[in-house]
């Protein structure tokens, strides 16, 4: 009825150092996207679909962050890591929601980037507030299905062995490795998930990309150019890290990869890179950062 995390227990000198690590990454995730979502509201230099899908993002960094950290810090500082099966599954669901989310939602901003530089006469009819509005919905719509069907898949496997996870969250990949019989079905739904959610996306952003750096080129001002590539290297820096560890996680799922591998790309895709995240957009943002003065002025005066 019960599974038992690992976490970090067989490193249990470094306990209160990864606590203390893990807690001021997650504070700062909580205030770095928070005061995002915030000047994309107050501040009407960033009315545009860019920064709605940006603090869309945030949003969601804030929630797939909240699904786990707390639970883990709560696991470091009493050293059980105990969960209900219900909790577990709970868990992982909205792991894969949020996940696959945020792998949607990095594409339909790649396309909005696409849609700002290479049709720019016609951004303003394309890019809609109620396409912006109708494209984040459908990413709601198209994961949550597809998030349930594979929770019950894996919850559906008979756990006849150990029920200790060496994770620090309920994933698919550890949870699996305690099914006492065949999964391959499992398997290749994990598979195709990741091809329809993590690989497609990433293409797609890609091929996005490939047709900005293109126009970026023929623009005649060196400064214009600068810009733009600014804007572009920010983003795929994310992209990049965001979409190599998780693609790596589930694609070798069904190898003998280590474990300890693959809590350290857990960390890196759900704690690091969202870290990150923030501040990669502030520093490299030139219209978020002059938001952020106006806003510290205006709580100063």
């Amino acid at each position: 009825m019960e599974f038992v995390l690992l976490g970090f227990s067989d490193s249990p000198h470094l306990q209160w150092i990864l606590f203390g690590i893990f807690f001021l990454m997650y504070l700062t995730i909580l205030l770095c996207n928070s005061i995002i979502i915030l000047i994309t509201k107050i501040d009407p230099v960033l009315q545009t679909p860019m920064y709605f899908f940006l603090s869309n993002f945030s949003f969601l960094e804030v929630c797939y962050v909240t699904v786990t950290m707390p639970r883990t810090l709560l696991d470091l500082c009493t050293q059980k890591g105990s969960i209900s099966l219900f909790d577990c599954a709970a868990q992982m669901c909205f792991i894969i929601i949020l996940g696959g989310m945020e792998c949607l939602l990095l594409t339909v901003m790649a396309y909005d980037h696409y849609v700002a530089v290479c049709n720019p006469l016609h951004y303003a009819l394309v890019m809609n507030h109620k396409v912006c509005t109708q494209l984040v919905a459908a990413t709601w719509i198209s994961v949550i299905p597809a998030a349930i069907g594979q929770t019950y898949q894996i919850f559906a496997l008979h756990f006849c062995g150990s029920n200790r996870i060496n994770h620090f969250i309920c994933d698919i990949p550890p949870i699996r490795r305690l099914a006492c019989h065949e999964t391959f079905v499992n398997e290749i739904a994990v598979y195709v998930a990741t091809v329809v959610f993590i690989m497609v996306p990433f293409l797609l952003i890609i091929v996005s990309y490939g047709k900005i750096i293109s126009s970026i080129l023929k623009l005649s001002s060196a400064k214009g150019r600068a810009k733009s590539f600014s804007t572009c290297s920010s983003y795929l820096i994310i992209v990049v890290l965001f979409y190599g560890t998780v693609s790596i996680t589930y694609l070798q799922a069904t190898s003998n990869s280590s474990e300890e591998t693959g809590k350290l790309l857990s960390l890196l895709y759900m704690i690091l890179i969202p870290t990150l995240n923030p501040v990669i957009y502030t520093l490299r943002n030139k219209d978020i950062t002059l938001a952020l003065k106006k806003l510290f002025i205006k709580l100063l005066i």
